[in-house]
């Protein structure tokens, strides 16, 4: 038991990766309180599935517009200074809408606005992030370190939404409550930032354009058949599985005949799933076995959505629910040491944004299958999405194993300019 915490944990033995790691927690629980939020909020406004669609939407297409740039942006200039901008922006926008909600003034059209502010600090903050753990973080722990940084992410998916439930259930506090909390969250983040050493530019990046970057990553990604495939497996699972989030304000009420706020029930159990799997697969994180156990969680992600897509009753949908957090829980905690082995150092934050689009593509999607929830009902949607995740992963999967079974290195590995960047100690 000892020797597994070590292994699963050991990149916390970074003081520094351990100061940014416990603020990345408090930004998430943020970030995972305002889905629950938000969707609740459109659904009440409107009892609309496509309300709570165009809101993620609003956060799509910021992630969508935005998303290349953050990961040029992250290896050009100070990534400290980059997610505390980002913070500071995320701050900001929750303290607005808590005082629209507070005044009467909110609308879904605020609340899509509010998306897309968070879709924007989102598109910088999170290649940053994981660029920055690059830099703090030995190479031989480099794939642990974006895992138990997934962790702390399903870990706020658990905390988050059982916060924001509570919190809407109490009347006095309620959604402005919420948004308070959220912004209160994102202070604490920004507290941690300040405690960690300035990150210096890259070398040279003043003498780039971003498009130039931008244009470099997209062109070293594609000179990589395997990378490009495990970006792509990535983005398509999450463009058609994930928002199932969209679905659930209306298959809760529609279908299972309960309140909408169930939805942060539902979503907490599904957090749960996902805590314990990321924390079952993070020391496997570097193993040869991960892209196995990548592929394996993706075909359990879409059965589960298929379970519950036949659910009869809440019981059997919260089991499903709690599959479905397992498998997307371990499939996204993998993706980054997966995806990481496969790159150069010095366009990690590049290669990073480029899976930060498969949010962007999740916001996206919410739209249209809030309408199709709209035409064809909860049940049929989430298991077209389940049958969809399932057909993706073994095609994707077939290629990777066509491709090889051994991950490439890359080329300047040996001449890693942050190989021996473990300073944070």
């Amino acid at each position: 038991m000892t020797a597994w915490v070590g292994n699963t944990f050991a990149a916390l033995a970074n003081r520094h990766f351990r100061i940014m790691w416990a603020g990345s927690f408090f930004s998430f629980v943020a970030f995972f309180m305002s889905t629950v939020v938000q969707a609740v909020l459109a659904f009440q406004l409107t009892g609309s599935n496509s309300a709570v669609g165009f809101v993620v939407f609003g956060q799509g297409i910021a992630q969508l517009m935005l998303g290349p740039f953050g990961g040029a942006m992250a290896d050009r200039v100070s990534k400290k200074r980059l997610i505390l901008f980002c913070q500071i922006l995320s701050f900001s926008g929750f303290t607005a809408l808590a005082f629209l909600v507070a005044t009467d003034l909110i609308n879904v059209a605020f609340l899509a606005a509010g998306a897309f502010v968070n879709g924007v600090s989102f598109s910088f903050l999170g290649p940053a992030r994981q660029a920055y753990v690059i830099e703090l973080i030995e190479e031989s722990r480099r794939g642990n370190a974006i895992a138990i940084n997934q962790v702390a992410l399903n870990a706020s998916r658990v905390i988050g939404p059982a916060i924001a439930g509570a919190l809407l259930a109490i009347e006095f506090i309620g959604v402005t409550g919420a948004y308070i909390t959220m912004a209160a969250f994102y202070g604490v983040a920004m507290g941690s930032m300040l405690m960690i050493p300035g990150s210096p530019p890259p070398e040279g990046a003043g003498q780039r354009s971003v498009l130039g970057d931008i244009g470099e990553g997209l062109g070293y990604v594609a000179s990589n058949p395997r990378l490009r495939t495990l970006v792509l497996f990535f983005v398509l699972v999450m463009m058609t599985g994930f928002p199932y989030i969209t679905v659930l304000p209306g298959f809760v009420e529609n279908q299972l005949g309960r309140d909408a706020t169930v939805v942060s029930i539902m979503l907490s159990v599904t957090a749960a799933g996902a805590l314990i799997a990321s924390m079952g697969v993070a020391s496997l994180a570097d193993s040869p076995r991960a892209l196995l156990i990548y592929s394996g969680m993706g075909i359990l992600f879409g059965v589960s959505l298929l379970l519950s897509a036949v659910s009869p009753g809440v019981i059997m949908a919260v089991i499903a629910m709690l599959l479905v957090g397992v498998g997307s829980g371990a499939f996204q905690t993998l993706n980054g040491a997966v995806i990481i082995r496969e790159s150069d150092p010095r366009y990690f934050g590049r290669v990073m944004s480029l899976t930060m689009l498969a949010f962007a593509a999740f916001g996206l999607m919410g739209l249209p299958i809030g309408f199709l929830a709209d035409q064809l009902g909860e049940r049929v949607t989430l298991g077209l999405m389940g049958v969809v995740v399932c057909t993706i992963t073994i095609i994707i999967t077939t290629i990777l194993v066509r491709l090889g079974a051994a991950a490439p290195k890359a080329e300047s590995e040996s001449a890693d300019p942050v190989g021996s960047a473990g300073g944070g100690q």
